[in-house]
């Protein structure tokens, strides 16, 4: 008996705007960047390891800067991208440069786009615990809070006045008491003279080999006069499970290690954390960072520690399968950085480059001609 579905029963062209998109740009190189540019430009804050960076640059956007707080990420950012103008700053001590000081064409941009550290809405951390607390983070290395850096970042708005705000942050942000934080990023948003809408949006449904969840707020100057609540922001792309993505060197494990021994002496297919097989193996509530997928699963969210692991063949996740599942290109120069790690931080190209085209398609630039 053939296979049949409700596709089957519309019209060709009907059924084919309701299927899955198949999808292989998330296996690319630099040289797959677009040779002709669209005409937007752009300037990105946290730019990080220039995840959206590389987003932009593949929908056909003019890169014209950052700005990173960490010394370390700045410098691969600017080994692969070259920015025209490099901020090595606190987003706070961007702020506070004289506008006058500052290129002019930042005065013209048609999209700021920021993604604040997000350590303290995560829900894998403390939340509310750190919340208006001075750590010492990793981003920058200094002492300083992180909550606040989506306010920090909207006064980035104010000073710039782009066009077009994205702005992107954890699925944490939109639960619970940190709903709250949402209400102030509209507020404030609206008072700088930006109309403003969120979405929840998730990788595994944009062609992404990863389930990474992530807020993305999109602002526009009230006199664009674009209604971004009729914005259509739902993706329909096949799901790219992990043994499409398997490459590289593999990653062994040290076998005198507690995760070692669970993945090999108990791990069944329904465990997706190591803490799940030692808490029912030896009542040990421990490895909760220590995330098992599967061949036939989707990735998980990619973290800066690297922790994923394949239960099917008892390793960690490959070099070049972290690189993959973040959509990184398979060229890029992470100099003496960990891989994992720069990866894990940064948005993935090809989640960003789908926004935009969308955006793009629901006319928000037309302003510039761009549709």
């Amino acid at each position: 008996m053939t296979d049949f579905s409700l596709f089957d029963l519309l019209p060709e062209e009907e059924a084919a705007r309701f299927k899955p998109i198949k999808s292989d740009d998330w296996k690319w190189t630099f040289a797959d960047y677009p040779k002709e540019k669209n005409g937007l430009k752009v300037f990105s804050c946290f730019a990080c390891g220039g995840g959206s960076t590389m987003g932009y640059k593949l929908a056909g956007c003019e890169m014209i800067g950052c700005c990173e707080i960490d010394p370390k990420m700045n410098e691969i950012y600017v080994k692969n991208h070259h920015p025209k103008h490099n901020f090595l700053m606190d987003i706070r001590d961007f702020n506070a440069i004289p506008n006058e000081e500052l290129p002019e064409e930042l005065f013209d941009l048609d999209i700021l786009d920021g993604s604040p550290p997000c350590t303290t809405f995560s829900t894998a951390g403390q939340r509310e615990k750190n919340w208006g607390k001075k750590k010492k983070f990793r981003e920058g290395q200094k002492e300083q809070t992180l909550d606040d850096l989506s306010f920090v970042f909207i006064d980035t708005v104010k000073k710039l006045q782009p066009k077009v705000v994205v702005m992107e942050n954890v699925e944490g942000l939109i639960l619970g008491e940190a709903f709250s934080y949402v209400r102030k990023i509209y507020s404030q948003l609206e008072e700088a003279g930006y109309t403003v809408n969120h979405w929840l949006l998730k990788g595994e449904q944009m062609g992404i080999p990863q389930k990474r969840h992530r807020v993305f707020f999109v602002a526009c100057k009230k006199d664009i006069n674009v209604d971004l609540t009729k914005i259509n922001m739902e993706f329909n792309y096949e799901q790219i499970v992990f043994s499409d993505v398997v490459g590289g060197e593999p990653r062994k494990m040290n076998k005198n290690t507690q995760e070692y021994k669970a993945l090999i002496r108990a791990r069944k297919n329904e465990d997706h954390l190591i803490k799940h097989i030692l808490i029912r193996e030896e009542g040990k509530n421990v490895g909760f960072n220590d995330l098992i997928t599967w061949l036939n699963e989707v990735a998980p969210t990619q973290t800066a520690k690297g922790n994923i692991m394949i239960g099917d063949d008892a390793r960690r996740i490959s070099d070049l399968e972290a690189i993959r599942i973040q959509t990184f290109p398979e060229n890029y120069d992470f100099g003496k950085e960990r891989i994992s790690y720069v990866c894990g931080m940064s948005v993935p190209p090809v989640m960003m480059k789908r926004i935009v085209q969308r955006l793009i398609k629901e006319g928000v630039f037309k302003y510039k001609g761009v549709n």
